[in-house]
């Protein structure tokens, strides 16, 4: 009954690490992913810099606002596939007969090389971002079927602010991007954007650059041709790579605290296996004198006691994987929403540490057994 209640700590334990570690794995696979499916080998470009000067404060003051024309020279860079300059604001969208606010995007042609996405019906922007007189505008997904139901927006004037605008297409469903809605979420040129939300600058340019050039290089490149624009370092560049970096680390240190969480289950299994060693000791203390009367030697007695404790601890790891497994699958099942994924290496890592939980709570009852003095220990009968 012991060894059973024993070998139940251990099991739960280990179940709580592997079904801990896998949501957040899960959700460290599900934030990567997120990330990366607007596209990959990205840089943007901000306007300010994040880091100290270590110049007068007359000088920061100039900072100068990125403009169409620095996202244009940009795109002109060797391996820079499409550059597009962007612009986000809310504004009131009115169809011929429903009114509300949606996220308004500013951008250019090169948004769907970009971000990955399609149109499901019509067409994408056309011509110069910088372009003022063509007062066009796409739809996200969501957005259409709020304003217009099932009806086709194509062609159809809409107002955007205190501006009209002709739908010229409708984007394919994209989800979310870094808290955006795409799918509520309306497209219209990058200067009718500037002038709608009167800003003086971009808030930020994004480059696709090719997959055969170094990210280093790109990013030197980029910072000498706006050093040239700018007259000094008045920006930031951001890499895809620089962030997904960080975005691992800190991905990776939530899922080994939430998988710390889950250990304090094995650390309560392993005073178990202590206790209950200790325990079998105390009552098999005439059985050692017996074995060492008929010639068992000390280090056999505390194989004997070992080997018990490394049984408990690896019955317990084994069916406290196959328990967590089972769990894991139950909840993909019962909750298809949440995002959890099977952490290989925990699992690995978790039959381990029962296996050590074994060796150190069985060492110390072990050899108090195999110090026993036989005559002392048959005397026990």
């Amino acid at each position: 009954m012991r060894s059973s209640l024993t070998v139940l700590g251990l099991i739960i334990g280990i179940a709580s690490v592997i079904v801990l570690t896998s949501i957040g794995s899960g959700i460290h696979q599900f934030v990567l992913t997120e990330f990366t499916q607007f596209g990959s080998h990205l840089i943007s470009v901000t306007p300010g810099k994040t880091t100290t000067f270590g110049l007068s404060g007359a000088t920061i003051s100039t900072v100068r606002p990125l403009t169409l024309d620095d996202a244009q020279s940009l795109g002109q860079l060797r391996h820079i596939i499409a550059a597009m300059p962007m612009v986000q604001g809310n504004a009131a969208i009115q169809s011929e007969r429903k009114e509300r606010r949606a996220n308004v995007f500013g951008v250019s042609v090169a948004l769907p090389v970009i971000w990955k996405v399609n149109t499901t019906s019509g067409r994408f922007l056309s011509g110069q971002a910088g372009d003022s007189s063509r007062n066009q505008a796409v739809l996200g997904s969501t957005l259409r079927k709020e304003l217009f139901g099932t009806e086709n927006p194509l062609g159809k004037r809409i107002r955007i602010g205190s501006d009209r605008f002709r739908i010229i297409g409708v984007l394919a469903p994209k989800g979310q991007m870094l808290g955006f809605d795409l799918d509520d979420t309306i497209f219209i040129p990058a200067g009718k954007a500037l002038e709608m939300f009167n800003r003086q600058g971009l808030m930020e340019i994004n480059l696709l650059y090719d997959s055969r050039s170094s990210v280093e290089e790109m990013e030197a490149a980029i910072k000498a041709l706006m050093i040239q624009r700018h007259g000094f370092e008045d920006f930031t560049i951001v890499t895809q790579d620089r962030m997904l970096k960080t975005l691992n680390s800190v991905l990776s240190i939530l899922t080994l605290g939430i998988g710390a969480l889950g250990g304090i289950s094995l650390l309560v299994g392993s005073v178990g296996i202590l206790t209950m060693m200790t325990i079998a000791v105390t009552e098999r203390i005439p059985e050692i004198g017996l074995l060492r009367a008929i010639g068992a030697e000390r280090r056999d007695i505390f194989k004997l006691f070992l080997t018990e404790a490394l049984a408990l601890s690896l019955a317990g790891g084994i069916a406290g994987i196959s328990f967590g497994l089972a769990l894991v699958q139950s909840i993909k099942l019962l909750f298809p929403a949440l995002p959890i994924e099977l952490a290989g290496s925990y699992v690995a890592l978790a039959l381990v540490v029962s296996l050590m939980i074994g060796i150190i709570a069985g060492v110390i009852p072990a050899l108090r057994a195999a110090g026993l003095n036989p005559l002392n220990a048959l005397r026990a009968e």
